[in-house]
């Protein structure tokens, strides 16, 4: 029988809670080592290690879903692998191999199924796999050394009492350089957004907008998530730009908006001074699924797509069908849904 874990899995935030086993593998002498599972949530590394001084590293974010019938979902692990691939490219780190990726994500899943929150909760397991350069090092060069490691924790649904809209402030601070790293999900674009992050809140706003560094005319990213826009005429846009991250959430509502909403779909330029071409928008990735965009500030514009208060038709469909997919309540897209059976 599984054991039960007590917690309030209807009050649940976004927190780190410790559970009691993660998955670490290391790299030394060009090859990672079979890896394990360990009580240990403490990583001892070098003074020297490049991820301290340099920034080599990179992480990613998935979840895990409690079905109704007590089932398991993986919401298409294999695009975190890939993503978490491309990152590693960029930084010059060793790729851990997708399929083990994968088969580590459940090895965590299956040792703390305990940890999931309960169906109808609107929560899930949180994992976070992340790797980092280590070693004696001190030049400015690749390391030799690396830990892959991937740590579960359970958060609870993203709205409390439902979605819920938020409003934004666009910032002149920027995300990420033109041919930079901001395709890439490493710690340094994200330690880059914090002061943004705490003037936007210091004005009562969610978070801040950043716009394309090279000519601050068009959006391209919502605090740590991808940009959407609605058009009256049934258009779903999202930015295109090389300094984007590429949401796996942002690519499924792209796919779900074209066939199952019947939508014209595209990536392209969305321009600041523009907002009246749209009458909803949002900010989408992995913790909140989708955030109802209510109004943006741009210097001493404020701009109100749908509502402040309510949220749009069309966002609040792409939500419960992709939340439903992610919960086996709606069919999912072949490929997108890894089931984990787990015997009693």
């Amino acid at each position: 029988m599984e054991k039960q874990v007590e917690l309030d899995w209807e009050n649940l935030g976004f927190t780190y809670i410790k559970t009691d086993l993660r998955f670490i593998s290391y790299y030394k002498d060009g090859q990672w080592d079979e890896g394990e599972l360990t009580t240990d949530n403490k990583v001892r590394i070098s003074e020297g290690s490049t991820a301290l001084h340099y920034g080599q590293q990179c992480f990613e974010g998935l979840k895990a879903y409690r079905c109704k019938d007590g089932s398991i979902n993986l919401f298409r692990p294999d695009q975190n692998a890939a993503r978490m691939a491309r990152s590693c490219r960029r930084l010059l780190m060793p790729e851990f191999p997708a399929e083990r990726f994968i088969e580590a994500v459940k090895q965590v899943v299956i040792a703390n199924q305990h940890w999931i929150p309960p169906y109808g909760t609107g929560g899930s397991l949180y994992l976070r796999p992340y790797m980092i350069g280590v070693g004696d090092n001190v030049g400015v060069k690749p390391a030799e050394e690396y830990i892959f490691s991937i740590f579960a924790t359970p958060v609870g649904a993203y709205f409390k009492g439902g979605l819920s809209p938020a409003n934004f402030i666009v910032t002149d601070y920027d995300r990420a350089a033109p041919s930079g790293t901001g395709a890439a999900k490493v710690g340094g674009n994200y330690a880059g957004s914090l002061l943004a992050n705490k003037e936007a809140k210091a004005r009562n706003f969610s978070d801040a907008i950043y716009l394309d560094p090279a000519t601050h005319t068009k959006i391209e990213e919502v605090g740590a998530a991808n940009f959407f826009a609605i058009t009256a005429n049934n258009q779903f846009i999202t930015p295109l730009s090389p300094s984007i991250l590429p949401s796996i959430t942002k690519y499924s509502l792209l796919w779900l908006a074209e066939h199952r909403l019947g939508m014209t779909v595209s990536e392209g330029d969305i321009f600041i001074d523009r907002l009246d071409d749209f009458v909803e928008a949002g900010a989408c990735g992995t913790a909140a699924v989708i955030t109802p965009i209510g109004g943006i500030q741009y210097g001493d514009q404020f701009h109100v797509f749908y509502s402040e208060t309510e949220v749009g038709p069309v966002t609040k469909r792409l939500y419960d069908e992709l939340v439903g997919i992610q919960y086996s309540d709606v069919e999912a897209p072949e490929g997108w849904i890894e089931k984990i059976i787990v015997d009693d």
